[in-house]
């Protein structure tokens, strides 16, 4: 696993274990109630279960480990945090919108956008569904799954889901590869 990888992994289990799955200062708070500034990073290290952690962690590796073996620590790290922060205001936003009172956790928006930025590196290969387990192409699954995301989160469809920071994280990804290729890193 590539180490920045093993770090965010790491330290995302490490508060886990240490906060558990409840909400604290460090969650995203909605613009108006508990906000802080640190939250706009902060949130993204809590999560609401072991199953939210599990699946957040196993995406990170699953798709984090290659980019970062590609571009290598500072350019993933970029990426990841730029996903984390788009994802934050997006959340934000559509807290503001909606009036929803509830604070904000998970490595979602990260995840998010180091799905994205898989995606548009590696558009070819091929994942594998697990339900039902269909094989296809990355590009294939990153749009349907964003696609996705964008109904549920206009529906209302799985509350208590960040859908819209989700998509913010996707949207940071998309920055970030836009930064890299205007300057050409």
């Amino acid at each position: 696993m590539a180490p920045v990888t093993a770090l965010l992994i790491a330290a995302n289990v490490l508060i886990f274990v240490l906060t558990g799955a409840g909400n604290s200062s460090l969650a995203l708070w909605p613009l108006g109630t508990l906000f802080a500034p640190w939250q706009l990073l902060t949130y993204a290290f809590l999560h609401g279960s072991f199953s939210h952690l599990f699946f957040n962690m196993f995406g990170l590796y699953m798709f984090g480990s290659e980019l970062e073996r590609t571009w290598g620590a500072l350019r993933f790290l970029v990426l990841y945090f730029a996903s984390v922060l788009t994802a934050a205001v997006t959340q934000l936003a559509w807290s503001a919108f909606s009036g929803s009172p509830y604070p904000t956790v998970g490595a979602s928006g990260g995840v998010f956008g180091v799905l994205l930025a898989y995606a548009v590196l590696f558009p070819r290969r091929k994942l594998m569904l697990l339900f039902p387990p269909i094989p296809m192409p990355a590009w294939l699954f990153v749009t349907l799954y964003g696609l996705a995301e964008l109904v549920f989160g206009v529906t209302g469809t799985q509350s208590g889901v960040a859908h819209f920071a989700h998509l913010g994280g996707m949207l940071g990804g998309f920055f970030a590869l836009a930064a890299f290729r205007r300057r050409n890193l």
